[in-house]
């Protein structure tokens, strides 16, 4: 039955996740394959679907899409849709991406650096694990 003295119930506010250091926090933006490519790519300037599609080889449409909307959603890129015919749409860091993206910018300097041992280390790898399967 209905208690009419007591308070009714009301939608509790949203709690903010709780990060254990800067690093969790930033790691729940960039999770993700793509994430990374996505922000740095978009250092550029404005960026187009099919421009970002093209520099971040690989990613299907369905994983783009649902990267670009979740990181709208985390306030680091705006979708920019003119309401033009034909249909004109971009992608913009936000002053919180942007500064997002350029903490970014010295691990690319790191993968740079460190490609060709990164990749004797890589094909090694593959090569022990392929032998480990046969």
């Amino acid at each position: 039955m209905f208690d009419e003295s007591r308070p009714p119930i009301t939608d509790a506010a949203p709690v903010a996740p709780a990060f254990t250091c800067g690093l969790d926090a930033t790691l729940k933006i960039i999770s993700g394959k793509w994430k990374p490519l996505i922000l740095y790519f978009l250092l550029r300037g404005p960026t187009r679907y099919g421009e970002l599609k093209r520099a971040v080889r690989d990613v299907s449409d369905k994983v783009l899409i649902q990267h670009l909307k979740e990181l709208e959603a985390d306030g680091v890129l705006r979708r920019n849709d003119y309401k033009e015919v034909p249909p004109r749409v971009d992608y913009t860091l936000t002053q919180l991406g942007r500064s997002l993206a350029q903490a970014l910018e010295p691990l690319c300097v790191w993968g740079t650096e460190n490609m060709a041992e990164m990749q004797a280390i890589f094909a090694e790898r593959d090569s022990w694990v392929r032998q480990k399967q046969a």
